[in-house]
């Protein structure tokens, strides 16, 4: 078990396959406040996709915008409980490109996620998507 500075409990589970790089479930003890966020998508500050075609470069722009999105609610990566990947593929090959990328920013913080394959996403030319659940001590929202 992880537990983080935050109150974000990672848990393992030994009845279930240990050479997974997450946990099967995460605990955030109250009070907390949580922070919902909304798909991070690949695009840029003028609303258009980036890197056409390539899974990886737009998870990289996927992540640096959820962590634009989490700052501005006061938070973190390390404060996330919970993600969704999107990836607009059928070929295992894409969701893993996307995959190692979403797990270099996610470092040691390895909460629960699923990974899924979808048939299309909202903007033209969007591969990958990532939605997230974070949770903070409870205290006054920051301006942001």
């Amino acid at each position: 078990m992880n537990i983080f500075g935050n109150g974000i409990k990672l848990l393992r589970n030994a009845e279930l396959a240990q050479k997974v790089d997450y946990a099967y479930a995460s605990v955030a003890d109250a009070p907390v406040r949580t922070v919902w966020v909304a798909g991070a998508c690949p695009l840029d500050a003028d609303g258009r996709t980036v890197a056409a075609g390539d899974y990886a470069g737009q998870t990289h722009q996927v992540m640096r915008n959820l962590v634009t999105a989490l700052r501005g609610a006061g938070a973190t990566l390390t404060d996330i409980a919970k993600t969704t990947v999107y990836v607009a593929s059928s070929r295992q090959a894409d969701l893993v490109a996307a995959w190692n990328v979403y797990r270099e920013y996610m470092g040691a913080h390895d909460v629960p996620s699923t990974l899924l394959g979808v048939t299309v996403l909202g903007y033209e030319h969007q591969l990958v998507e990532v939605e997230a659940v974070a949770v903070l001590p409870v205290e006054p929202l920051r301006a942001g």
